[in-house]
């Protein structure tokens, strides 16, 4: 199963394409999508959507796993955020992709075996999983990789879909 991960963010929305299953995936693509501040908002999302849509045609993926994002008391920042996530969900119904989410406890538990782990070691079992010879950087294409991991480890009847 070919899975495109995303860290959605308005400022930096990282990508990573993977290919395989709970026990063998290498990795296709990764990237990370930046957008400044001092852009207008039509200008990030429109940039946005328009490198996941070209994520999407390059790595051909059958499903788009988002990591589910929780702000508690940061109302702007889930406010941009959401942009982002409205650049994915767009990108996605274009290309007629299904779409899953997984909190940060989720894919912790996913790739570590416990949900309090840090990103260190998130990081360490990303790149043992896709047996790669360097940690993905920065950070946000390997949080990206990190959620399309979690989907492929997940038992299909068990894949939350996107829901608001």
């Amino acid at each position: 199963m070919r899975v495109l991960g995303v860290d959605p963010g308005i400022s930096n929305l990282g990508l990573a394409a993977v290919e395989g299953d709970a026990k063998k995936a290498r990795l296709l693509l990764s990237r990370v999508l930046i957008t400044r501040p001092q852009e207008p908002a039509t200008l990030r999302v429109g940039r946005l959507f328009e490198g996941v849509r070209s994520a999407i045609l390059e790595a051909e993926p059958e499903a788009l796993a988002l990591e589910a994002q929780y702000f508690y008391r940061q109302n702007e920042r889930a406010f941009q955020v959401g942009w982002g996530v409205g650049a994915v969900l767009a990108a996605a119904h274009l290309a007629d992709l299904p779409v899953y989410a997984y909190g940060p406890m989720q894919i912790k538990k996913a790739l570590v075996g416990q949900g309090r782990a840090d990103k260190a070691q998130v990081a360490f079992m990303v790149r043992a999983l896709l047996g790669l010879s360097a940690p993905l950087s920065p950070s946000h294409a390997a949080d990206a990789a990190a959620v399309a991991l979690t989907h492929l480890a997940q038992p299909a009847h068990q894949r939350p879909r996107f829901r608001i």
